[in-house]
């Protein structure tokens, strides 16, 4: 398929003796995953000069955030990692111990590293930590075809990021995650004639504009509102949306369940609903009615902590509106009631019957592209039903083909169900950033017998923990691809488009061909080249990487965006009408839950790290406690090397509000010790009515990589990790194995500080 670009300027052009080149953004420096457009600006020795906006992409129109206005300082900063490295594993956690060594080298210990546990363990005795994709797709396909193992594991607990709505709308829609109609697919965007702006806008449990989550361009938003567009906000805090909202749900942290439930049941009880589309598109419609009339208003709002007449006016407000669309986002996510939110969330888009219409919720068709398992079709049979946390999870397992975090856990302690040897970290800083009780985390990586490290920065994760680091790029140093929702709803695709090399960083994608050649090279026969790769990985071999490159952006508005998919076949694989589930239909009786042995019906239940459950903690741990709020400075643990990044956001924060804090004699800007019974942290105050009274909001990520990296500081990893306060294992973590308490939590805060290795 040929491409044209029409928007304006070529992909590279000379300009005043630099070569310019235009491309999109993703991860790593931090960035996902909208693939925001950039024009890099390169002087004849190939060093980068300069980084503008893009203002020929179509959505982000020459927008930038400072996380790539700094991307300079990012690419040239002295502790940037630039060659493979190596130490003897009993040096792990000595800084001085690592010796620069070729990239043969590095391939060929990997290699025999690999032979050996595999001879002696078996392939499932390797475990790669997947986190957010450095390319334009997640991370977890590589472990498959590089080494031959299932065990790719989130170490996230509950996989409590995109998972749960995924496999969410996988049951209830047979469909990828669904998001706010934002007309990126439309060259004219908002101005094309099929496009209609939404009325209202619910925006539920996410930070659009410091984060462009889950492949949504926040700042759209914004353009939306100036075109009329109204919001219904629930978040915990007061953020700048919400201040601009029509009704904010301030409702405490992990109670949304309840509010969602309250909310359908508005709808319904009201006639405030779509009968034809309900009773044409749906699925046991009756049964979901009688199951949300169980969470009236009045009993939502005593357990969210508002009051009843904001849930009847904020639902009558969306539920009129017309269209209406779902902007939700990882604060559904990170409770253990995650999926049976997603079941109301999905519900509050089904009933309005804007599911798929213009100016509404969109969901992702039969044309999604990607081969996200590429290398699981050549794993045996036997290997995928050793897959670790299987017979526990078998939903989360058998529909991402992963393994999963707790069991994978209590393998490197135990040894049961079987030992794990041998790991690589790919797009993850676990120790810091994702892996709750981190210190467990940390004690059974050393156990392992080899790990490999990925990454720009040596991370308190591999300088505890990794035999080898492997330097990665940048993504202004690779070619790639875009997917933003990872393909799965079809706006645009782009290009990342290499401008400069940098020492010798590679491209986790580079790097994966070159071992998967290496280990199973019969694996990889009609793989040739990156080009080939790079088509397979992002687009599963229907683009050609040459032409996306040269167009930059391309839009799907004419080849494979639709609306209402369901209607014209292009919703399923078999090309009939309905939605690609069990009944053709949206189940809002969930019969795939029901198969796992899970409720079909959205219920509430209390976290077990709420006072709800935890009634004898309440007094000694009196506050709520949410954390992993996104900000405008980085992106989950990485950029805290960066001067203007620390500049804007120079400590960890933990948000108190006024009167919790004049009871406790704390001042805005002091150091205060966060706690609960399971670990302690420190950070400063933020002293603001943002929070509600009786809560606290801790930032996540931190660690200090001005600080001592060798063993026990490890960069201050210890210091400022909220992931200290996290429990992790099956009692945490919803009956799916999806959804975790990281936004539900509790704790007491004191004036002091806890020291570097708290």
């Amino acid at each position: 398929m040929e491409f044209k670009n029409d928007l304006g300027k070529p992909w590279r052009w000379e300009e005043d003796g630099l070569t310019v080149t235009r491309s999109c953004a993703w991860s790593a420096p931090g960035c996902h995953p909208v693939g925001c457009g950039l024009k890099y600006y390169v002087d004849k020795e190939g060093k980068l000069v300069k980084v503008e906006g893009d203002e020929n992409h179509p959505v982000t129109k020459g927008r930038l955030c400072i996380r790539c206005l700094t991307l300079k300082d990012v690419i040239y900063h002295p502790d940037r990692v630039l060659y493979p490295m190596k130490r003897d594993p009993k040096d792990r956690g000595n800084a001085d111990a690592w010796e620069r060594i070729s990239w043969d080298e590095a391939y060929e210990l990997i290699e025999s590293e690999y032979h050996r546990i595999v001879d002696e363990y078996g392939p499932n005795a390797i475990c790669c930590w997947c986190g957010t994709g450095r390319q334009g797709g997640i991370m977890h396909p590589y472990p498959a075809a590089v080494f031959g193992t299932n065990n790719a594991v989130d170490c996230l607990s509950g996989a409590a990021c995109y998972s749960p709505r995924n496999i969410e709308c996988f049951a209830m829609l047979g469909g990828w995650y669904p998001e706010v109609d934002m007309a990126a697919q439309f060259k004219d965007t908002y101005d094309d004639p099929r496009y209609k702006v939404p009325e209202c806008i619910l925006l539920w449990g996410k930070a659009p504009l410091a984060s462009n989550g889950d492949g949504l361009w926040g700042h759209g938003l914004i353009e939306l509102m100036k075109r009329g567009t109204k919001l219904v906000v629930v978040d915990p805090r007061v953020t700048w949306l919400a201040n601009k909202a029509e009704y904010h749900l301030q409702i405490w942290p992990g109670t949304d369940t309840a509010l969602a439930m309250a909310m359908n049941h508005v709808m319904i009880s009201e006639g405030l609903y779509d009968k034809e589309f309900v009773d044409q598109w749906t699925w046991g419609f009756e049964q979901f009615a009688e199951r949300v009339a169980t969470m009236p208003p009045e009993r939502a709002a005593e357990i969210c902590g508002i009051t009843a007449e904001e849930i009847y006016e904020a639902t009558r407000f969306y539920a009129k509106a017309n269209p209406s669309a779902v902007m939700w986002g990882l604060g559904c996510d990170q409770q253990e009631n995650a999926c049976q939110l997603g079941q109301a969330m999905i519900g509050l888009m089904s009933l309005t019957g804007f599911l798929d219409a213009p100016g509404g919720t969109t969901v992702g068709g039969a044309e999604g592209y990607g081969n996200i398992n590429f290398g699981t079709d050549k794993i045996s049979e036997e290997v995928k039903m050793m897959t670790i946390g299987l017979d526990q999870y078998p939903c989360y397992c058998e529909f991402f083909q992963y393994g999963e975090s707790s069991n994978a856990l209590k393998a490197m302690e135990t040894g049961e169900p079987y030992p794990i040897k041998m790991s690589m970290f790919t797009g993850n800083n676990m120790m810091v950033c994702n892996g709750a009780e981190p210190k467990r985390w940390h004690d059974a990586l050393l156990g392992l017998e080899f790990n490999i490290g990925l990454d720009l920065w040596m991370t308190p994760s591999i300088q505890a923990s990794c035999d080898v680091m492997l330097p990665l790029s940048t993504f202004v140093e690779q070619d790639g691809g875009v997917t933003p929702y990872y393909g799965g709803t079809n706006v645009y695709t782009g290009a990342l488009n290499k401008a400069i090399s940098v020492g010798e960083c590679k491209s986790d994608l580079e790097i994966t061909l070159e071992l998967g050649r290496r280990i199973h090279p019969e694996w990889f026969e009609e793989i040739p080249d990156l080009n080939t790769w790079i088509n397979e990985i992002e687009w599963a071999q229907k683009y050609d990487f040459k032409n996306i490159s040269e167009e930059v952006v391309h839009q799907h508005g004419d080849d494979i965006f639709s609306y209402y998919k369901y209607k014209t076949g292009r919703q399923r694989e078999d090309g009939q009408i309905g939605f690609e589930t069990q009944s053709g239909r949206v189940e809002l009786y969930t019969t795939l839950f029901e198969y796992y042995g899970e409720d079909p019906l959205p219920h509430y239940d209390p976290s077990n790290r709420s006072h709800e459950v935890l009634v004898d903690l309440k007094d000694k741990y009196p506050l709520k406690l949410t954390t992993g709020a996104r900000n405008y400075a980085y992106f989950h643990s990485e950029g805290r090397q960066i001067p203007y990044l620390r500049e804007t956001h120079p400590d960890p924060i933990v948000r108190i509000h006024p009167e919790d804090a004049a009871a406790r004699d704390i001042h805005d800007g002091e150091w205060v010790v966060i706690e609960n019974e399971i670990g302690k942290c420190q950070m400063r105050a933020e002293v603001t009515p943002i929070v509600k009274k009786g809560m606290a909001q801790a930032d996540h990520g931190w660690w200090f990589p001005e600080m001592d990296g060798n063993e026990p500081t490890l960069y201050g990893a210890w210091k400022s990790n909220i992931n200290l306060l996290l429990p992790t294992g099956p009692k945490y973590i919803g009956k799916l194995g999806l959804g975790a308490p990281y936004k539900c939590n509790i704790c007491e805060i004191t004036k002091g500080e806890v020291g570097i290795n708290a």
